[in-house]
C-alpha cells in the first residue's frame, strides 16, 4: 500500500485529502506514514503525557517549509485509524515554528459529503475557541521533554491563508521535483 498516487485533493486547495497519521486521542506516541511503503511506523514514544486533540496528518503532493508535506488537523468526533484518507475543507491554520523551520498546521473539517455537521464552519473564527486553545497548548508543550526539540506558536490564520499554504506547498513540491 503506497500513498504516492493520492492527490492533494479532489479540487485543491478548496477540497483536499488528508492522510491521517495520528487519530484523535492518540497518546504518548507519534505515528508517521512512510511515504514510499505506505506503512505506519511509530516515529517516537512521546515523553509528555498528552494526546492529539484532533485527527492529525498531512496533505500529499505538497511540501511545507519544514521539508515535509503540509500538516493538517481534522475536526471530527468519529474514530478513524492511522493511514486512512479523509476528504476535507481547510478552514484556517495555526502558525508554528520548530527546530526544522516554519511548520503550519492546517485546521480542516470533513467535507460536507462525509459529515454535514461541519457545513457551517467556513473559517477559523467559526471553530470553537476552546478547541483552538487546546490545539495551541498541545503544540506549545508536546515536545517539551524531547532534547533539542522546541515549538513556537505564533497565532491563527484564516481559511484563505490555509488555502494559500496548500497552493504554495503544491508549487514548492513541483519546483523540488524539477530541481
Amino acid at each position: 500500500m503506497s500513498f504516492e498516487k493520492v492527490p492533494a485533493g479532489k479540487d485543491a486547495p478548496e477540497d483536499i485529502y488528508v492522510i491521517i497519521e495520528n487519530p484523535m486521542r492518540t497518546a504518548h506516541m507519534k505515528y508517521e506514514v512512510d511515504k514510499e511503503t505506505g506503512c505506519v511506523f511509530v516515529d517516537r514514544f512521546a515523553p509528555m503525557p498528552m494526546f492529539f486533540p484532533a485527527h492529525y496528518g498531512y496533505i500529499n503532493q505538497t511540501l511545507g517549509g519544514d521539508g515535509d508535506p503540509v500538516d493538517a488537523f481534522v475536526l471530527s468526533d468519529i474514530d478513524v485509524v492511522p493511514g486512512c484518507v479523509i476528504r476535507c475543507r481547510p478552514v484556517g491554520m495555526l502558525v508554528t515554528e520548530d527546530e526544522s523551520g516554519m511548520d503550519e498546521k492546517l485546521v480542516c473539517v470533513p467535507h460536507t459529503k462525509l459529515d454535514r455537521r461541519y457545513e457551517n464552519i467556513k473559517d477559523i473564527e467559526d471553530v470553537d475557541q476552546l478547541f483552538k486553545e487546546q490545539l495551541e497548548q498541545f503544540y506549545a508543550n508536546y515536545k517539551n521533554l524531547e532534547a533539542g526539540k522546541w515549538v513556537k506558536v505564533s497565532g491563527w490564520e484564516n481559511a484563505a491563508s490555509a488555502k494559500k499554504c496548500i497552493t504554495e506547498g503544491m508549487e514548492r513540491l513541483a519546483k523540488d521535483k524539477v530541481a
